[in-house]
């Protein structure tokens, strides 16, 4: 396709971008192919000479939260964020934040598979998404050489038309994706405080189905005031209210689109995670994911 209409393809596929082209209009021949697999948004675009930002007026006018990780298939591609720069070979990823400026520059032909999906889905702490965004991951060693070739088997699912999957399937993405993140991120922060951080929000994962979950009962849980707790917290960039909201709702959304549980009800599903007001629930739902939870259900049907 002409570079204009794929400039405008690629933005709603993904999230607004402003993109340019140097190469002449007569010769750029663009492609993308994009698909769902369950909640995962999964993409191929190609195109020659190109240059993508996502730039702080952009992110303003839109920012839905979102991750998005980049498999090199053709050519070579840079991806930018927090003044790094990952060079991407064929096989190699690397993941960007859409809540932060990026920029991805491709100086020949290319073709790019790109996975996204909800940041409060990756398995990282806050901090450690900027401490791995913009660097490259190789797909012939590590961690990454199991994740590159399980990513890119991905492809698979666009002609195949995968419009769903079972939520376990989106964990075994999830976990990968994060295995290969966290064998990059630092850590040298195991500091008392990070200890009783990963403690809390393990707490938290497991007693999202009482009702009176909250900072208070966290806290008590760690043996420290509710106000550390808070400060912990708030070092992730999210206070804990935050935090056990957004796990509830994100468990909510995967049993609602999972066919398995069809004939439970929604208030039955939100009950199940501590969330027993049904109209609370469903605004809330519709505040983080843009629809309400009987479209999700189905949108995923």
């Amino acid at each position: 396709m002409q570079f204009e209409r794929w400039r405008e393809e690629v933005s709603a596929a993904f999230v607004p971008l402003d993109a340019s082209s140097s190469a002449p209009d007569s010769f750029f021949d663009g492609g993308l192919r994009s698909g769902s697999v369950g909640s995962l948004h999964i993409s191929e675009v190609s195109g020659h000479c190109v240059d993508v930002r996502r730039t702080p007026a952009v992110i303003r006018r839109s920012d839905p939260g979102l991750v998005k990780v980049g498999v090199q298939l053709r050519g070579r591609g840079v991806v930018v964020q927090r003044e790094r720069e990952a060079v991407l070979e064929p096989g190699d990823f690397a993941v960007y934040d859409t809540s932060e400026p990026y920029a991805l520059h491709f100086d020949g032909e290319f073709a790019m598979f790109v996975l996204m999906f909800p940041r409060a889905a990756l398995k990282l702490r806050p901090n450690d998404l900027a401490q791995v965004s913009a660097l490259r991951i190789k797909g012939d060693d590590g961690v990454g050489a199991l994740v590159s070739p399980f990513l890119s088997g991905l492809r698979k699912g666009l002609s195949d038309g995968l419009s769903s999957s079972s939520p376990m399937f989106e964990d075994a993405v999830l976990d990968l994706v994060s295995a290969a993140l966290d064998e990059r991120a630092p850590h040298e922060n195991h500091s008392p405080g990070a200890v009783i951080l990963a403690g809390a929000q393990s707490f938290i994962e497991n007693t999202l189905h009482d009702p009176g979950l909250n900072t208070s009962m966290v806290a008590a849980a760690q043996h420290i005031s509710p106000i550390y707790l808070q400060k912990l917290f708030e070092v992730e960039g999210v206070g804990v209210a935050a935090w056990i909201r957004s796990r509830r709702l994100e468990c909510c959304r995967r049993d609602l689109e999972d066919p398995r549980l069809a004939r439970e009800s929604i208030g039955t599903i939100c009950a199940r995670y501590g969330l027993v007001d049904s109209a609370h629930f469903s605004r809330a739902f519709k505040e983080a994911y843009g629809m309400s939870p009987r479209s999700a259900r189905l949108a995923a049907s």
